[in-house]
């Protein structure tokens, strides 16, 4: 399925502001050229990517040799007449690795949204 990036100028804006801009550049061309069915599909994509716990369709990219990491909710398509299903990434977090530690030793991985639609 394709992929479709919900909340990309997100990426874009923290790109520029980190100085890690073609770092995110190579991460969106990699996911907007993918075809994902499941999440095994993500991970073969992404060797390094985190499915998060059971159930709440987070996945956590690691971007720029793990400098930096990404939290999106993803949520596959279903096959509707004349409509091709895709993949749905919605940008949730994006942060330094040290800044994702932190999330996680306060279990916010799995709610935050700091990007919201």
């Amino acid at each position: 399925m394709k992929v479709n990036i919900i909340r990309k100028q997100s990426i874009e804006d923290y790109a520029v502001a980190s100085n890690s801009r073609k770092s995110f550049e190579d991460w969106v061309n990699k996911a907007l050229y993918a075809d994902w069915n499941s999440t095994n599909d993500i991970k073969k994509t992404f060797g390094s990517a985190d499915i998060l716990g059971e159930n709440c369709h987070r996945i956590v990219f690691n971007i720029a040799g793990n400098n930096y990491r990404m939290i999106c909710k993803y949520k596959f398509g279903k096959i509707v007449k004349n409509k091709k299903p895709s993949v749905h990434l919605f940008v949730c977090w994006i942060g330094t690795h040290a800044e994702y530690d932190e999330l996680c030793a306060r279990r916010l991985q799995y709610t935050i949204n700091l990007f919201k639609k």
